[in-house]
């Protein structure tokens, strides 16, 4: 099971945006790119924040299999699913991961993606720690 579509990051110029304009948090398996979405004047009247959107870049270097490369994005995706109700909205995160994760285990990823959302600031009231 997949993000809901609603905190997908989907299009190619939204990716680039975030790749391009976004500050950019580092563990040794994992890169974290967050923007802070502003939203457009038709949804300026509206109260709510815009949901944040989640995208994953998970090249070939990282393993020329694609199985091993969809097994590392279901595992960030079931993360990210726990950790989407304590994060704040309106931000754009891409999360780029590097060549040696594919050694790592489901903890491992928890706990660098976890740090690294604190760092970044997007979880809301959470020191380092685990959330979950």
């Amino acid at each position: 099971m997949g993000l809901p579509k609603a905190h997908r990051l989907k299009r190619r110029q939204d990716f680039s945006q975030v790749y391009q304009q976004g500050k950019r948090f580092k563990t040794a398996h994992l890169t974290l790119r967050v923007l802070r979405r502003s939203p457009s004047p038709s949804d300026a009247s509206s109260s709510q924040p815009l949901p944040t959107r989640i995208g994953f870049s998970i090249s070939l270097k990282v393993d020329k299999r694609a199985v091993v490369r969809n097994r590392i994005r279901r595992r960030l995706q079931a993360i990210v699913r726990q950790l989407l109700p304590f994060m704040g909205g309106s931000w754009d995160l891409l999360v780029v991961v590097h060549p040696q994760a594919t050694q790592c285990d489901y903890l491992q990823f928890l706990q660098e993606l976890e740090q690294l959302l604190v760092d970044a600031e997007v979880l809301h009231g959470y020191q380092r720690g685990c959330v979950l």
